[in-house]
């Protein structure tokens, strides 16, 4: 009895050390971490995880919901299309054509009004937050100084820094961009409860506005000096301009902390996989939604256009590809969260799941969204 004393007593003060170290060299997000992730089996953050998050609410007014095609549902996934939607664990494949609901199926008991975490997909949304910030005179233009709302970055190469080098991903920061690593400032920013210290103390250590380097802390930095421009948190501002005016359903975006938090800007918004397409149509359509002009169009223009020519996949929050002689633009999330539009065809694709397979979606385009396009167009084809 008393061995077994002496080793509980062991294992209680290993903790207490534990927990004590990771205080004392401040990383104590890790215990947040630990509960929310990976006591619950996963490795990364998950679809539903914003369960276990402080959340703002993205409130809503009179719902607009989507017309439904005449061919609605009248073909089946194709056969590679079902096998995928198996294997990488899709909880919704919804396609939109001509502005109606052509195709739409749910997985796993999800429906059209389920929640889902958008991921990276809310940078697209926070970039749009930009422009109309721009269009109501709370921001310049896309060249204003990051230094005029923090002057944390009044000096050397961070004076270069503009709100629009943050929205196209040219910061020249040391963001490392892991998602599986603990001690990534990547997972940090999602667990820590202090978004705006984590964020100023990121280093600028190449000429901004230079070349793309995808970075999540440059969106969450521009979600930051969204909140300073409009007075307003980000989730109100998204409600007031965009979700309330296109007839989105309540949503929810995660926050660092409970009182007076910040919104996680590069991600983490809980919505619905038709409501996540309402900015595909927005922005196919000119920034116009029932006549009224909510994004100006020149703006637009601008993020679904490469700022350099080098790295073609990246505008301003969007991410654009070319295949099979159609140029698409697309938002685009971890685990393989997408909403990705060919405005010519008039057609939207959104596909939300569980994983993304094989590829580093970072660094490239993965495989599964080259059969998305291709066998939605196939089922497309398929009607006469």
């Amino acid at each position: 009895m008393q061995v077994l004393k002496k080793i509980i007593g062991g294992v209680v003060l290993f903790f207490l050390l534990l927990i004590a170290f990771l205080y004392i060299f401040d990383y104590d997000y890790l215990i947040k971490a630990v509960r929310t992730i990976y006591l619950q089996g996963h490795t990364t953050a998950f679809l539903d995880d914003y369960k276990e998050f402080d959340n703002h609410v993205i409130k809503a007014a009179i719902p607009q919901p989507w017309p439904v095609h005449k061919n609605y549902n009248s073909v089946k996934e194709t056969q590679k299309l079902s096998t995928l939607n198996k294997q990488l664990g899709t909880v919704a494949f919804v396609i939109i054509k001509n502005d109606s609901i052509w195709f739409e199926k749910y997985y796993d008991e999800g429906s059209k009004t389920s929640k889902t975490n958008s991921f990276s997909m809310a940078k697209s949304m926070v970039s749009a937050m930009l422009g109309k910030a721009i269009m109501q005179g709370k921001i310049k233009s896309l060249n204003q100084p990051v230094s005029d709302f923090y002057p944390e970055f009044k000096d050397g190469l961070a004076s270069k820094l503009t709100v629009g080098d943050l929205s196209s991903m040219a910061s020249g920061s040391d963001w490392d961009e892991a998602y599986y690593s603990p001690f990534s400032i990547t997972t940090r920013a999602y667990f820590d409860d202090d978004l705006e210290k984590v964020m100023l103390g990121r280093k600028i250590v190449r000429t901004p506005g230079t070349a793309y380097k995808y970075a999540s802390g440059d969106t969450q930095l521009l979600g930051l000096i969204l909140q300073k421009a409009t007075g307003k948190s980000l989730s109100a501002y998204l409600s007031e301009n965009f979700w309330k005016p296109m007839g989105a359903n309540e949503a929810l975006w995660q926050v660092d902390s409970e009182e007076e938090g910040h919104e996680k800007a590069y991600c983490c918004i809980a919505a619905s996989a038709l409501d996540f397409a309402r900015f595909g149509k927005l922005y196919k359509d000119h920034g116009k939604w029932n006549g009224k002009q909510l994004l100006d169009s020149a703006f637009i223009a601008k993020s679904v256009t490469p700022r350099f020519k080098t790295s073609p996949q990246y505008g301003y929050g969007w991410w654009l590809k070319e295949h099979s002689g159609r140029s698409f633009f697309m938002m685009r999330g971890h685990l393989g969260q997408y909403v990705i539009v060919q405005p010519q065809d008039n057609v939207i694709i959104v596909r939300l799941g569980h994983s993304k397979g094989e590829g580093n979606a970072v660094a490239s385009f993965t495989p599964d969204i080259a059969t998305y396009i291709e066998e939605a167009y196939k089922m497309m084809e398929n009607v006469k």
